[in-house]
């Protein structure tokens, strides 16, 4: 990991947990493992308060622990330093649930992210006595829940292994894949004797198991949305239909985080699927012909690979990822150096190896001009040059050396990303500089706001909240529409930047070896 990812991860972990749980973080992120007596030591923290931020970490699962290697009773810490960025994607989740399972599937999701991992009896009480939801009945929520188990949005974490010996050493838990998924009992009469007070949650049926969202299962929904929508649009949203059904049907035969290409699927298959769950008449029509059209493409997402059953196909993740990834990065270079840099990127990465005087020609560019784009493509790390020495003649001359641009991929795509988390950790303290800078003018308008409502309500005259509203000066109202203006900005560069970044992230897992945390489920 970069230091401008360790910058990020303690800017993020410092704004949602503060600055005792940021100084326990940065401390594990610096080594592999550290126990408990090193961390108070590095960080020169009270013992309690390193052992407070440690079970934050671990509820919210950004930490593991497991026994040292010397000391079986002595445990040892590690952060999980890629999940970190999760926690600014908490308003993406709750909105791709919130469009699968309404307002009340949002309030399970946005329950279970506050509190980290909790039970399936203490998410429902709270999401029940939670003001926005009180229409909700209990069955709807447990339905949910329930819903959300089955399509893997919520997994169960592992369970605590008990035993004589356990309070004596490091804790053991058990995780058992075939269990990921069982739904809970949760008792309906029971919630509602909770809730008047007559049963307390110790009595809860659910055997105390605790859950928390499935990060790797919403990764999978975006991940799949960026396909589908580079699908719709280059070739239609009748494509996109198409390759969604194509999708559904993969996973039921492909672990979802495989990572170069997905099992064979056949034609027939997916032609009896869209048959029974479509009600686009096009699509059945013409369905050979928009699977060719999307196998024809030079996005390369489905690749045709034999003929039985009408014809074999795959979905190509390495190939579409490194298409996306490094349409990208095109853009990238077209917003920084110009269209004429970005061809030259073309030519060079389609040529593999190409000197400089055939650049200029194969990409019908001036001498002058190639150079210089090539220059600043080189100092950027875009582009890179390879030597190649070849000796004089008769072994006495000088040796002569060749120049060749040459484009490394992965370096590419990894400073990229690099540059991305920078850009993040830059807007997220600008942003908080915002905030700190104009503390008092904001909390002065969230006053005035609070105060109008009250008197809305109670029915005051127009003339007399007017005079209200007037004791915010039109000097201070500019300048709160300034800074409001300018946090709305940063909040969407945020937003591109973890697009873009999740992008990056995914060419990092189907395209390369490297290890990048994801797992079918963690």
């Amino acid at each position: 990991m970069s230091a401008d990812y360790a910058h990020l991860c303690s800017s993020i972990l410092e704004q949602c947990f503060g600055q005792v749980v940021q100084a326990v973080a940065d401390c594990l992120f610096s080594a592999t493992t550290r126990t408990l007596s090193q961390i108070v030591s590095t960080t020169q923290l009270a013992r309690k308060e390193v052992a407070l931020a440690l079970a934050v970490l671990i509820k919210f699962r950004l930490v593991r622990f497991e026994p040292s290697k010397s000391n079986q009773f002595l445990p040892e810490y590690s952060l999980k330093r890629e999940d970190v960025i999760c926690l600014l994607r908490y308003s993406r989740y709750i909105h791709l649930v919130q469009t699968k399972y309404g307002n009340v599937g949002a309030s399970i999701a946005e329950e279970l992210l506050n509190s980290g991992s909790e039970t399936a009896t203490s998410c429902l009480l709270k999401c029940l006595s939670d003001g926005d939801n009180k229409a909700e009945s209990a069955e709807t929520y447990r339905t949910t829940f329930i819903q959300m188990i089955a399509d893997h949005y919520i997994i169960k974490t592992p369970e605590l292994v008990t035993g004589d010996e356990q309070d004596d050493c490091v804790p053991k838990f058990l995780s058992n894949e075939c269990d990921f998924f069982v739904p809970p009992n949760i008792d309906l009469q029971l919630l509602a004797q909770i809730r008047k007070g007559d049963a307390t949650i110790a009595s809860a049926t659910d055997g105390g198991i605790v859950w928390s969202l499935n990060f790797d299962r919403f990764h999978q929904e975006f991940r799949d949305d960026i396909m589908k929508l580079a699908i719709e649009r280059k070739l239609g949203e009748t494509a996109a239909e198409c390759f969604s059904f194509i999708l559904s049907l993969i996973y039921k035969t492909t672990d979802p985080w495989q990572r170069k290409a997905s099992n064979h699927i056949t034609f027939v298959e997916i032609k009896q699927a869209i048959e029974r769950k479509s009600n686009n008449l096009d699509l059945m029509k013409y369905l050979d012909q928009y699977i060719s059209l999307i196998t024809d493409d030079s996005l390369g997402f489905l690749r045709r690979v034999g003929d039985m059953g009408g014809g074999q196909y795959v979905i190509d993740m390495e190939h579409a990822f490194e298409s996306l990834a490094f349409a990208c990065v095109e853009s990238v270079i077209t917003e920084r150096f110009g269209s004429k840099a970005t061809r030259i990127f073309r030519v060079i990465r389609f040529k593999k190896y190409i000197e400089q005087e055939d650049l200029q020609k194969e990409a019908m560019i001036p001498a002058k001009e190639a150079k210089s784009l090539a220059y600043n493509l080189f100092q950027e790390q875009f582009i890179h040059v390879k030597v190649i020495k070849k000796p004089g003649g008769g072994g006495s001359g000088p040796a002569k050396a060749f120049y060749l641009f040459q484009i490394k991929e992965k370096d590419t795509v990894r400073m990229l990303l690099d540059n991305c988390y920078k850009s993040l950790y830059n807007t997220i303290r600008r942003s908080n500089f915002e905030k700190n800078e104009h503390k008092g003018l904001i909390e002065k308008s969230q006053r005035l706001d609070s105060i109008v409502e009250t008197m809305k309500e109670r029915g005051d005259s127009d003339d007399y909240i007017a005079e209200i509203v007037e004791t915010f000066t039109p000097p201070e109202c500019e300048i709160l529409n300034k800074v409001k203006n300018r946090i709305r900005t940063l909040s969407k560069a945020e937003l591109t930047l973890d697009d873009t970044i999740f992008l990056l992230q995914m060419y990092q897992h189907h395209c390369t070896t490297l290890p990048t945390g994801i797992k079918k489920f963690k």
